[in-house]
């Protein structure tokens, strides 16, 4: 249920729109790292290009393929850079957008202005040096490889973010969700995705179950275990949902009391709308 980001500016662009649409959420700091291990060509678009034709075989036609996108990701965030535009937006585009403005910006080659970001007047794209970094996995031939990539072993200790949408309504979280679409990539967000979704159902069933009665909070857990797992059946297929233990439903009851939905007293749990 929850979106973990390193990106301070991806952190508060997102946080932004969450807010802006009413959604509530909460946001916990630790120290987290970014690793990545593999290797690295390291020069102007040109030089990388010739590089990588040197290589014969199906490392060749992989590590193309990856440079063109590079490359393309790289020509399309220069042509919103032209004119200048604000880095919330650039961020939209893609997580992808975040490694091709830090290169940039290594390069000296863009100026920041009011949350505005503009490539700076007479850059030779053609003169900047990029990394294009690929993973130890698809290194077959270390020998060959080693004479013309680096060796690149990256580890970053930055403060991580981990965001928890507390919406239980399907509704906000389907629009917290699309939102979040521009942000992270997409395991993460079916992941949270459905988690949201499924901890929506339970606190609807909830509700259902209580009626006009006030029930006894530790029958209505038990009775809510004792029926798990629940099986949803939707259009394309099934969804199982399982509360593992009373403490991940109390959880739950918690945030219904809280949004003034149930009232939890003397042991005994009241709907109130």
């Amino acid at each position: 249920m929850r979106l973990v980001t390193r990106n301070e500016v991806v952190k508060e662009a997102f946080l932004n729109e969450l807010k802006r649409e009413g959604i509530k959420f909460a946001v916990m700091e630790r120290l987290g790292y970014e690793a990545f291990i593999g290797y690295m060509i390291e020069g102007t678009l040109e030089e990388i290009n010739n590089a990588i034709s040197s290589f014969e075989g199906e490392e060749k036609e992989i590590l193309l393929e990856g440079f063109l996108t590079f490359k393309e990701q790289i020509n399309h965030a220069l042509e919103h850079l032209k004119e200048g535009e604000e880095i919330e937006h650039l961020l939209q585009e893609g997580y992808w957008m975040g490694d091709v403005l830090d290169q940039l910006f290594k390069n000296d080659a863009v100026v920041v202005e009011e949350n505005k970001a503009r490539l700076k007047e007479n850059v030779d794209v053609t003169k900047l040096k990029f990394q294009f970094r690929f993973p130890y996995q698809i290194a077959k031939n270390l020998e060959k490889i080693e004479k013309i990539a680096k060796q690149f072993a990256f580890v970053d200790l930055v403060p991580e973010y981990e965001i928890e949408i507390r919406e239980l309504e399907i509704e906000k979280i389907n629009r917290a969700m699309h939102i979040a679409a521009k942000y992270f990539e997409e395991e993460m967000i079916m992941g949270a995705y459905f988690a949201l979704i499924s901890r929506g159902i339970v606190a609807n069933e909830i509700l259902n179950a209580l009626g006009n009665e006030k029930v006894p909070k530790e029958d209505l857990t038990m009775a809510f275990l004792k029926a798990m797992p629940m099986e949803i059946p939707t259009e394309k297929g099934t969804m199982i949902i399982n509360v593992m233990n009373g403490k991940a439903f109390e959880e739950i009851l918690r945030m219904l009391e809280k949004e003034g939905r149930i009232d939890i007293k003397g042991g005994k749990v009241r709907k109130l709308r």
